[in-house]
């Protein structure tokens, strides 16, 4: 058996991450925080970062007891300087970085005609500059250390579907995420590095926990979304996490510039 093909009696080897190095922005956020677990569960070495200080020392507590090591760095991905001090984090620390995981971005509902250009860049901001900014400076590092990696951006339903809630600057802005990530898989397959988004619909988070509760409001937000949900239920955590390994890991080598929806099949109707 050749050493490319060392899987096949243990398929579960092409999923493993352990040792490698992984950059984790937005790790305070719901979707950051669970990626951050996951991947330490896995036994990757993280470089977490987010704004919040106060809750980011909490997702650092709850990786370390997952057996891990963990550096943090206080700072979203906002400036060049942020970014470039994320990456070197994980640089100082473990020598260098293998996976990147942008869980960093904001939403602000608000009818187009009431929507000021201030709030509609500070979406586009946090959703697509950020990512952009973070994805330069991985790329850089990874290129340089020319052993390939894997970038994961956080897409939505959203990037494909429209939404009437006033999502005109959230939808533009997932729908660029996906662009970018069509971009950078096509940019950057040359370096063995691959690009792809994960793009859930409604999952189970602090934010959202209000829609699986069993009262009056709940329960009707909720059927009415689920008419459109083949699956017939709401995300939970590791509707997300199985999705997030397979793309941090070698198992998706030939798997670049896609979006992947974890949504119970919302946007396949």
């Amino acid at each position: 058996m050749s050493a490319g093909q060392d899987w096949i009696s243990n398929p579960a080897r092409l999923f493993d991450i352990r040792g490698k190095v992984a950059v984790v922005t937005g790790a305070s956020g719901a979707f950051g925080a669970l990626a951050a677990q996951v991947l330490a569960g896995a036994g990757a070495k993280l470089v977490l970062a987010a704004g919040n200080a106060q809750a980011l020392a909490q997702v650092e507590k709850d990786c370390l007891a997952l057996g891990t090591e963990v550096v943090t760095v206080a700072r979203r991905p906002n400036t060049e300087a942020d970014c470039d001090a994320i990456i070197d984090a994980g640089v100082g620390a473990f020598g260098g970085v293998d996976i990147l995981v942008v869980g960093s971005g904001m939403n602000d509902p608000c009818p187009i005609t009431e929507m000021s250009l201030e709030r509609f860049e500070s979406v586009m901001d946090g959703n697509v500059t950020g990512a952009w900014l973070i994805s330069r400076a991985f790329g850089r590092q990874a290129i340089a250390q020319g052993r390939g990696g894997k970038v994961v951006l956080v897409s939505s339903a959203r990037g494909k579907l429209g939404h009437p809630a006033g999502y005109s600057a959230y939808c533009a802005s997932k729908a660029a995420t996906d662009g970018l990530t069509r971009a950078l898989g096509c940019e950057w397959g040359k370096y063995g590095i691959t690009v792809n988004a994960i793009a859930p619909t409604v999952f189970r988070s602090p934010l959202t926990a209000w829609m699986f509760e069993d009262n009056e409001k709940a329960v009707a937000v909720r059927a009415g979304f689920l008419a459109r949900v083949p699956l017939g239920r709401l995300g939970e955590p590791e509707d997300l996490a199985g999705p997030l390994l397979f793309l941090c890991s070698r198992a998706s080598d030939f798997h670049t510039g896609h979006t992947v929806y974890a949504d119970g099949g919302y946007t396949a109707g």
